[in-house]
């Protein structure tokens, strides 16, 4: 691999030659300059890696060198030189942006450490920013797919939000609506990208155990807690933290969550120190917590605390023109993580998939698709791959509203007998997937028709 490029910007000959020998002995291309002027312009014309910059200079000031380099490219990485160091000066070059700082005379291999050391964290840097560049076109907004004005609302203020000052955002729809991508898109497109994002969900844990994940927990705090452990809070400094199902956080623990919201500040489990952290807490849930509060299940002052910008996401069937996106676009992430070929889908198969009504939203039709191309062959995704519940939908559960009743009344059999008979239509008399339409057993489902005189 081809070494480092170096420019030495110093006006001490022997210095100079002296460093250039030994650099080069290394594998390092090095150029030289004796004057600050000379060396800008040098710098503009090849930018090289690494700038090793004397502080005292015939026409110009070291540190204003350093400047000048770093209004060109902030990210440059320079090395400051001097005989004369003090504290100060030494101060103020970090400060200004060095990347370190050593003293006349040094050795080679004093030098060789320094290099080394600032390539390196430049080379982890560098690996930093790649990642955090993948993690954006992973989880950033362009993950966010819908054309529906709903939707176009959601991603502009979720745009917004993302990028302003706001410590607490709340979340709310349906199960399956995709809360977690919207959470963590405004994490990877705000300015705390750089730090931990990371979730916790408020339901799955008892308190106990909820509290020592959250807030950490000292040695000795329990039976188990044989030594510190930092919580979420902790390690998610500066970054985000989503708090999932919120609506069924307990009582107690939404007490400890308002302070800490409040104030940003919390105990380890068993510690007297208070811990203060600069954090976003994105709080989501498929519950309604107005309803939750008037109920006095969910804390009225803690719902008022999190709701300060509040994002709902729409259900899939209220968005009717997403679903062929949403569909097109699991089958080009399933096609390419399963290796298959089945690019196409028939327009009789995408109407079925776009009539569905799809209770479980979006979570239900990305499994749907990644089903059928899992089983399927070939290149083209026809209406029998799909299963039974999308294929026979017909707007079942929406029968009820168009019944009518006469004055004397309408006997409940009567209505079941004909459902049971429009299921069995809409199947081709298919008794399994007839009572798969009804959320029935097929066992069921005959019992039905023999109680209906449908058996042949």
């Amino acid at each position: 691999m081809e070494k480092n490029k170096i420019l030495i910007i110093d006006d001490d000959k022997l210095i100079t030659w002296s460093l250039s020998r030994d650099l080069t002995s290394m594998g390092y291309k090095v150029e030289t300059v004796s004057n600050g002027k000379s060396g800008i312009k040098q710098y503009a014309r090849n930018t090289p890696d690494l700038v090793l910059l004397d502080l005292k200079l015939p026409d110009i000031d070291g540190l204003q060198v350093l400047k000048a380099i770093l209004a060109e490219n902030a990210e440059q990485i320079i090395i400051m030189m001097t005989a004369y160091a003090t504290v100060q000066t030494a101060v103020e070059a970090i400060k200004i942006g060095a990347a370190d700082f050593i003293k006349k005379p040094f050795t080679c291999d004093e030098l060789k450490l320094n290099i080394d050391k600032v390539l390196k964290t430049q080379e982890l840097s560098q690996k930093v920013s790649t990642l955090n560049k993948q993690l954006k076109s992973r989880f950033g907004i362009d993950q966010i797919i819908g054309k529906s004005p709903q939707m176009q609302q959601v991603i502009n203020l979720v745009d917004k939000v993302a990028h302003s000052d706001a410590e607490t955002i709340l979340i709310t729809g349906e199960s399956g609506t995709g809360k977690d991508i919207v959470a963590k898109a405004i994490h990877y497109e705000s300015p705390r990208m750089d730090y931990p994002f990371m979730a916790v969900n408020c339901g799955a844990l008892p308190d106990t155990l909820l509290e020592s994940e959250l807030f950490g927990y000292e040695m000795g705090a329990f039976t188990d807690a044989k030594g510190r452990k930092q919580g979420i809070f902790e390690l998610a400094n500066r970054g985000s933290i989503l708090l999932d199902e919120i609506g069924d956080a307990s009582p107690s623990f939404q007490v400890k969550l308002l302070r800490f919201i409040e104030e940003k500040q919390f105990k380890r489990v068993g510690g007297t120190k208070d811990i203060s952290v600069d954090i976003r807490v994105i709080a989501a849930t498929n519950k309604d917590l107005k309803k939750l509060v008037k109920e006095e299940l969910f804390r009225e002052d803690l719902y008022y605390r999190l709701n300060i910008i509040p994002i709902e996401l729409p259900p899939l069937f209220q968005r009717e023109q997403d679903i062929e996106l949403l569909v097109l676009h699991f089958v080009e992430h399933f096609n390419k993580k399963f290796k298959k070929s089945l690019h196409k889908i028939s327009k009789a198969a995408m109407k079925k998939l776009c009539s569905y009504r799809w209770p479980g939203n979006i979570r239900e039709l990305r499994n749907v698709i990644e089903r059928v191309i899992i089983l399927e062959t070939g290149d083209t995704i026809l209406p029998e791959h799909l299963p039974a519940e999308v294929l026979y939908y017909n707007g079942l559960s929406d029968e009820a509203g168009s019944l009518t009743f006469s004055a004397e009344g309408t006997p409940l059999d009567e209505v079941e007998r004909s459902l049971v008979i429009k299921a069995l239509a809409n199947t081709n008399q298919n008794q399994s997937h007839a009572a798969k339409l009804l959320n029935i057993s097929r066992h069921a489902l005959r019992y039905k028709m023999k109680k209906y005189n449908l058996l042949n």
